[in-house]
């Protein structure tokens, strides 16, 4: 049996912790063996991508210690995945943060790419709407960019369409940004948005009771969005989604 370590990121441990579990129970579920490293902290994105990586180094070392044993590493969140996979500082421990490069994965590509599940035993019977993150769809490539001349594919999609009574509903922009972009939001609040008001209209346009994603951060930012014109859409987590989640 395969060791599997879970690797939750700060944002979701703190404000949403049901998609923490939902990740636990669902590879519980499909017969990983997961261990949670109880020293893990923040990954060091946010520094990165506020141009201060260098002040990241901190949390690379700590990332190694935590993580570097494990057969592999899983996490509901494609931006922070990225960000081990493009920007771990190895520091004198190269060969194991080579191999973190390699065992890392966002949850849904472990489920399609390494687990090659076929089949869930869960249900959701409501329109759910599926953001593709720019992290995932355009960093891990778990779903193809519409702009390319090639065969679409869309791992997270795949995977929703194994849930019974889920209806995925058509977009008219598929892979629009949400204007989430970490510290982006802040930085640049007014254009950050305006591009999430105008990915949640595609959503409530095409009548969609849930949109889902694999990364929490940008559904935390449409999610703010939706509470402020008090709409009835929700966001979940697709880990949710494929755990089978009452709601």
């Amino acid at each position: 049996m395969i060791t599997v370590a879970l690797f939750i990121p700060c944002y979701i441990d703190q404000f949403y912790p049901n998609a923490a579990k939902a990740t636990l129970q669902l590879l519980e579920k499909l017969g990983v063996n997961v261990v949670y490293p109880p020293n893990q902290t923040c990954c060091g994105q946010p520094m990165a991508n506020s141009g201060y990586e260098h002040l990241a180094a901190g949390c690379s070392k700590l990332f190694i210690e935590n993580f570097a044993e494990y057969d592999y590493i899983v996490s509901p969140s494609g931006s922070c995945v990225l960000h081990i996979k493009e920007h771990l500082h190895p520091g004198e421990t190269k060969a194991e943060a080579d191999k973190i490069h390699h065992t890392i994965y966002e949850l849904t590509e472990f489920l399609t790419d390494v687990l090659k599940i076929e089949h869930l035993n869960s249900s959701f019977p409501h329109k759910v709407g599926l953001h593709q993150s720019c992290h995932g769809q355009r960093g891990l490539k778990i779903s193809q960019m519409s702009e390319l001349n090639a065969p679409y594919f869309s791992k997270p999609g795949k995977l929703l369409g194994m849930v019974k009574d889920l209806e995925l509903i058509d977009l008219s922009r598929p892979d629009e940004c949400c204007g989430f972009g970490g510290t982006f939001c802040v930085s640049e609040e007014a254009i950050s948005a305006k591009m999430g008001k105008d990915r949640i209209s595609d959503h409530i346009q095409h009548h969609a009771e849930f949109i889902t994603s694999a990364d929490m951060s940008c559904l935390m930012h449409m999610e703010g969005l939706l509470n402020r014109q008090k709409s009835d859409v929700k966001v979940i987590h697709i880990a949710e989604i494929l755990n089978g989640v009452a709601v």
